[in-house]
């Protein structure tokens, strides 16, 4: 299986780097989106996408592995949006205190 089968593909387009999350969003899938979204801080990105249109299920470690990403795009002077979540991970994340952290669209 491919990164790109699990998740953490990315596409560019100027400051903003947009990371899809895949179907489920777990500690493999989540050290993938991380990698991805660190690298991408590093080269001077300003604003992370996470596309969960793919995604279905979004486990504990994800969730702690996404707060990671937000508070590294903080310290970088970057912005993280969430996209394309399905109702119960809005929820989730919701419940959790995540949603305060992030800007939500779909």
């Amino acid at each position: 299986m491919t990164e790109s089968e699990l998740g953490g593909a990315i596409r560019s387009e100027g400051e903003t780097a947009t990371v899809f999350a895949g179907d489920y969003l777990n500690k493999l899938t989540g050290e993938m989106i991380e990698r991805e979204c660190r690298r991408r801080l590093a080269e001077g990105c300003r604003e992370i996408v996470v596309n969960f249109s793919r995604t279905e299920i979004v486990n504990s470690i994800g969730v702690s592995i996404l707060l990671g990403v937000i508070d590294s795009a903080r310290g970088a002077g970057a912005k993280v949006v969430f996209s394309d979540l399905n109702q119960s991970t809005i929820e989730l994340f919701d419940m959790l205190g995540v949603t305060k952290h992030v800007d939500l669209v779909n």
